[in-house]
């Protein structure tokens, strides 16, 4: 009786304080903080069972530890959400036992709260905007020079081996008596739009998260590259019908505005429209800008039925469409074939491997720039696409 009284003469003989961040990032790993103390005058064995969002499908998340009294102790875990929306985190179920374990008090914890889950906002650090330099910058191991041969005039400079010889000022040559070149820089304020296809192509998983949640990430990260080199930054999403639309500013708010839309897109996946697309943008969007579509295409009867509208878009603007490779065809292509259906499986995933080879080329066919990347790539080989075609002046 003693053993079970001193567990239940005391109210609030265990406390916890759960430490949440703001928001949730999508796809990332996102830390949660629990913090808890004993207050009982003997040691305790305590249960804790975590209440998580439904989307992480865990059940029975729990931790089993002891405390000496008035010991605190703090525990770190992290979450991987997958899909953007609201994520509801419930109490937690603290489980305290007598000193001879006898008996167990049940403590409900910690204030259930909504986070939002938001595009990955936490990959944004990953990439060291500040290291741009004037003369070249780098992602991973590929390089891309930045000055432009835009119509911005910045100075006149000694040539150099490596100069473009296109830009040589022969006036300027002749008075110093030895070769000046001009030197242009990037030309700013061009807009730049993200146009993420939320069609049936998009519904594809590649570690649990959809074609089109990594097209949203690698927007909110590409956006805040191109504000930070100056340009304008803008997007929109499209199935049946053009939605939210941001118009390509330059200014304080855009971020928060881009981030806003991308977190609010939703969808069916039906069949994209990409004559609407068109439509819209010609009417929409009037200054020749840089469009990064996002969408898919596994064979070329795909892209043929849509090339037409790409080609038309491309007329007024420079296109640049960015799809997707099918990692999973790789596993199959390079195991071991040990029957006649492996052998089979294995020359169908060639054949789907070298038709995303054969859309490339008739994208370049008809000038159009695109990016085929594996899904985990997306933003790395887009922002690095971007900057090449920047510096290469061609919007």
């Amino acid at each position: 009786m003693v053993d079970i009284f001193i567990l239940f003469n005391k109210t609030t003989g265990i406390t916890v304080e759960r430490l949440l961040p703001e928001r949730l990032s999508n796809g990332d790993e996102n830390k949660i903080t629990l913090q808890i103390k004993n207050t009982y005058p003997f040691l305790s064995h305590l249960s804790i069972i975590e209440e998580l969002p439904f989307q992480f499908q865990k059940r029975d998340f729990f931790f089993d530890l002891e405390l000496s009294s008035n010991q605190n102790k703090t525990i770190h875990y992290n979450v991987l959400p997958t899909e953007r929306g609201l994520y509801s985190f419930g109490h937690v179920n603290v489980y305290a036992s007598s000193p001879l374990k006898l008996a167990t008090k049940k403590y409900q914890l910690a204030e259930a709260k909504e986070l939002k889950c938001y595009p990955s906002f936490l990959k944004l650090r990953e990439f060291n905007f500040n290291a741009f330099t004037d003369a070249t910058i780098s992602y991973g191991t590929k390089k891309v020079r930045r000055i432009g041969h835009s119509l911005e005039f910045e100075q006149i400079k000694e040539y150099v081996s490596g100069d473009d010889i296109r830009t040589l000022n022969w006036k300027a040559s002749a008075k110093r008596n030895q070769l000046m070149i001009n030197q242009y820089v990037e030309e700013k304020s061009q807009p730049v739009y993200s146009v993420i296809d939320k069609g049936r192509a998009m519904q594809m998983h590649f570690n649990n998260i959809t074609l089109l949640d990594y097209a949203v990430n690698a927007t909110l990260a590409i956006s805040n590259v191109i504000l930070r080199k100056q340009d304008k930054a803008g997007m929109l999403s499209f199935s049946r019908k053009l939605e939210d639309i941001v118009v390509a500013e330059q200014r304080n708010s855009q971020m928060n505005l881009i981030s806003e839309a991308l977190y609010n897109i939703k969808t069916d996946f039906s069949e994209s429209d990409f004559s609407s697309l068109y439509a819209v943008v010609k009417r929409k969007i009037t200054n020749r800008s840089l469009l990064i579509l996002y969408t898919n295409f596994e064979t070329m009867d795909g892209l043929n039925r849509q090339l037409s509208y790409l080609r038309a878009l491309a007329k007024n603007h420079l296109l640049l469409v960015v799809f997707f490779k099918n990692t999973e065809l790789n596993a199959v292509v390079n195991s071991k074939s040990e029957n006649i259906q492996d052998v089979y499986d294995t020359i169908i995933a060639e054949k789907f491997m070298h038709e995303k080879k054969r859309i490339v080329n008739a994208l370049k066919k008809y000038g159009i720039q695109s990016v085929l990347t594996e899904p985990q790539n997306l933003t790395g080989d887009t922002i690095n696409k971007y900057l090449e075609l920047k510096s290469r002046g061609l919007f």
